[in-house]
């Protein structure tokens, strides 16, 4: 198995899990914001979108799992992009 094809399968396997997280609290924090507009109180939405899930309390660590959740989403989708590059680069025939 080469490089790209491992990168891949990480890639892919890994970025729904990390993307969970990520998505939540985007959805949350943008629930939360519409509902106080109008006006109505949520708070138990915004203790979601920092990370208090019920008896699992994420909120001391929340931002630095998101922020580590997503350079590895972006990193990784880079590190394919740029290697797919390569590859194409080196099949191309000369010019």
């Amino acid at each position: 198995m080469n490089r790209r094809h491992l990168m891949r399968r990480v890639h892919r396997s890994l970025v729904p899990l990390a993307a969970l997280p990520i998505i939540l609290t985007a959805m949350s924090g943008s629930l939360y914001g519409s509902l106080s507009a109008q006006g109505i109180e949520a708070f138990w939405l915004m203790k979601v979108h920092t990370g208090h899930f019920g008896v699992v309390n994420l909120q001391p660590w929340y931002s630095l799992i998101l922020g580590v959740l997503t350079l590895f989403v972006a990193g990784s989708g880079v590190a394919l992009l740029v290697s797919g590059r390569r590859s194409n680069d080196r099949s191309a025939p000369g010019v």
